[in-house]
């Protein structure tokens, strides 16, 4: 061109310099190319706007993932986005390689990114050569500070050896990814395979060998210094003697990393390759660095499934199987750990057999405590404590001990342990002795939950059973006894606060829930353990969240004891109800409070009971008749209600019995009497009453026949 000419047009000296110009709208999702970029993408030599879906056909998909991360990067940074781009044909064969440049921006009214760039082809280098390894999709220190960044995630995310050996087995390295990779450990002073990936089954077994052998992992652990091999012929050289072990896997280079955490070689990282590499100080780099984090990942995992294996043991051991079953009985229990880190604290559960007894009140063989606790506290010394504790109140019921005496010298026993520490702590617990024969539970309770009581209908009772201070607080407490019956086909319910209460609950609004679950589960003794387990730790737990703010988590333990019998209907969804529920109470001279809990449980009993009314009526005359008792009798009185089918409806049947001689009689009380309706009211309300004298003492009774209607008896 001589001087003075004009210039020539921009696009005639990209043409002639063989670059093609390429416009990207994402908003639009059009490409526009003009006639030499359209030639380079594989198409007619003409200008030319194609879709995004066009234009990825042509790209591998590899490099079309990595170009949307290549403009985000080049956005951020404001610099120049540049990226190799792989050209496919219809066959999938890659048919050149362009380099694209461009100065992307980003508009955020539309959301979109808009570039302009250029396509120019290279030649592709060799395998092996340093060019080879620069980053097909861009910039190669760009490049490997995102694939860096994103092996970092990746490892710190990996929560076991299997999940860092599967993500060190998947990572794809800037332009030199190897094809072959090895973990070794140590064993004493043997090399050991920890994981491999490209390697045939039984690839593992030639590298159990001594350190002192002339291997390069080996080297690498002694030394604690990588070693770096990029041909055979230097492999052969350097090693002789274990070259025979590499040869037959065909690779061309090989990278021997150390695996150091915390100062110390835990094992070394092979990287192998199917193409020679030179091992450049950059390459050097990002290998050291990736062994590096996968040395910490590692480090991690193994201290992680270390101390997984110990309190699981720890578990196992504190946790006793349940035995072979027991006649008449099912018994299953759960323990779920929730509360920390460690995967037992101090809740616990025990069933202990008894000795038998050599006092006729007391049956032989066959005999069996439940017991169910929790220590205060979620970490090391409350564990310690439970497993403490436990093994104490084995010792006391082995010796056969009541349920009182086992209670009040393991809250001795509690104490003494917390006199000697600054860290006190006390325990809640509940012992239940079980006579199978009979279906008496004797229960006494040191600050527990009470028992509850699932009858085979499906009616739930929470039984009131007397109690005292969690254990370790005074060591002179009394645990007084509360006897309960478990009729045929009834279960058992036990558990610790942490079935309650986790989820933001208190006492009432967590066992309404589980009154839920109880009432309605039909199903085995264990998949009712699983749903009750489920409704407080499972996906649907995040739809029953209580009413407190504070939303802790606590740990799981629940028993189930099931007495059998011909109703049971254990795990048959198809068995009809038995006729019969019932409920029973003491109400003591001394504890007058127990009237409101036996109104309670009255209540309970009748929860699907036709007429409200009704239900009003039957717990008024209930508390008329036990306060009778409690007013003029020095007896305590013993409360007997039954709902009982008699094919023409239900009925429910009170009756409370004393001690006392004189038997109850109308009276005609004065307009401003405060007493002397009782049996009025009875009278009036029930569609039957009675009073019967017994050998000693005497039972008031009366009935109420189920109207759906609510009115009163007619």
């Amino acid at each position: 061109m001589r001087t003075g000419e004009p210039l020539p047009a921009l696009g005639d000296v990209l043409a002639a310099l063989g670059t093609g110009v390429w416009h990207w709208d994402t908003a639009s999702g059009e490409v526009t190319v003009d006639a030499v970029a359209a030639g380079l993408l594989g198409l007619s030599a003409e200008p030319a706007t194609l879709t995004e879906a066009q234009v990825r056909a042509r790209f591998h998909p590899v490099d079309w993932n990595e170009i949307t991360g290549i403009i985000q990067l080049a956005v951020a940074e404001g610099t120049l986005a540049e990226v190799r781009i792989r050209i496919m044909d219809d066959q999938n064969n890659v048919v050149r390689v362009v380099r694209s440049r461009s100065k992307p921006s980003y508009e955020p009214e539309r959301k979109a990114y808009v570039l302009t760039g250029t396509l120019q082809e290279v030649t592709e280098p060799a395998p092996g050569t340093p060019a080879a390894r620069s980053a097909v999709t861009g910039d190669w220190r760009r490049s490997r500070e995102a694939f860096l960044l994103d092996a970092g995630r990746a490892l710190a995310e990996a929560r076991s050896t299997e999940e860092v050996l599967r993500v060190a087995a998947n990572l794809s390295m800037p332009g030199f990814t190897p094809d072959g990779l090895a973990v070794f450990g140590v064993e004493g002073d043997r090399l050991t395979i920890i994981g491999h990936h490209g390697h045939e089954p039984g690839a593992d077994s030639p590298f159990y060998m001594p350190l002192d052998t002339d291997y390069p992992a080996a080297e690498v652990v002694r030394t604690g210094r990588a070693v770096y091999i990029s041909s055979p012929d230097e492999y052969k050289a350097r090693y002789p003697l274990t070259w025979p072990l590499a040869q037959r896997f065909g690779r061309q280079s090989w990278a021997f990393l150390p695996l150091t955490a915390s100062g110390r070689t835990m094992g070394a990282w092979l990287a192998a390759f199917a193409y020679p590499v030179a091992f450049t100080p950059d390459e050097r780099s990002v290998l050291t660095t990736v062994a590096r984090m996968l040395a910490q990942a590692l480090s991690r995992a193994g201290t992680a499934e270390t101390e997984k294996e110990l309190t699981e043991g720890l578990q196992r051991t504190m946790m006793p199987k349940l035995g072979p079953g027991i006649p008449g009985m099912d018994v299953t229990a759960r323990y779920v750990p929730t509360g920390g880190g460690l995967q037992v604290g101090g809740d616990w559960y025990d069933v202990i057999p008894l000795p038998g007894g050599a006092s006729g009140t007391r049956s032989g063989g066959g005999r069996f405590a439940l017991v169910i606790g929790d220590v205060q506290g979620h970490d090391v010394r409350a564990a310690g404590l439970m497993g403490q504790l436990r093994i104490a109140l084995r010792a006391y019921a082995s010796e056969g001990h009541r349920p009182d005496a086992v209670l009040s010298r393991a809250s001795r026993f509690l104490h003494g342990i917390g006199e000697d520490s600054t860290d006190l702590r006390f325990a809640t617990c509940l012992y239940a002795e079980v006579d199978p024969a009979t279906g008496v539970l004797e229960v006494a309770r040191a600050g527990h939950p009470e028992p509850v009581i699932r009858m085979a209908d499906g009616t739930v009772l929470t039984r009131s059973a007397q109690g005292g201070l969690p254990l370790g607080i005074d060591p002179d407490a009394d645990y007084p006894t509360t006897r309960l019956i478990l009729e045929a086909g009834e279960t058992l319910l036990i558990c610790t606060d942490g079935l309650i209460e986790t989820g933001g609950h208190d006492l009432e609004t967590g066992w309404q829930r589980l009154r839920d679950i109880l009432e309605r589960h039909r199903g085995t003794q264990e998949e009712l353990a699983d749903a009750l387990v489920q409704a407080v730790h499972g996906p649907s737990s995040h739809h029953t969240t209580g009413p407190l703010a504070d939303r802790r988590e606590d740990d799981i333990a629940l028993l189930l004891l099931t007495r059998q019998g011909a109703d049971c209907g254990c795990g048959a969804e198809d068995t009809p109800p038995p006729p019969v529920r019932r409920t029973a109470l003491t109400v003591a001279q001394a504890e007058p409070e127990r009237v409101s809990v036996a109104r309670q449980q009255l209540r309970e009993l009748l929860h699907d009971w036709g007429s409200p009314d009704q239900v009003d009526s039957a717990v008024l005359l209930l508390s008329e008749v036990l306060t009778n008792v409690l007013v003029h009798t020095d007896s305590d009185a013993l409360l007997l209600a039954e709902v009982t089918d008699g094919g023409d409806g239900r009925r429910i049947r009170v009756e409370v019995t004393d001690s006392g001689d004189d038997l109850p009689h109308p009276r005609r009380p004065g307009e401003l009497a405060s007493s002397g309706r009782g049996l009025l009211l009875i009278e009036l309300l029930a569609h039957t009453w009675g009073v019967a004298p017994r050998g000693r003492g005497k039972s008031i009774w009366f009935e109420l026949y189920e109207q759906k209607n609510g009115d009163g008896p007619g």
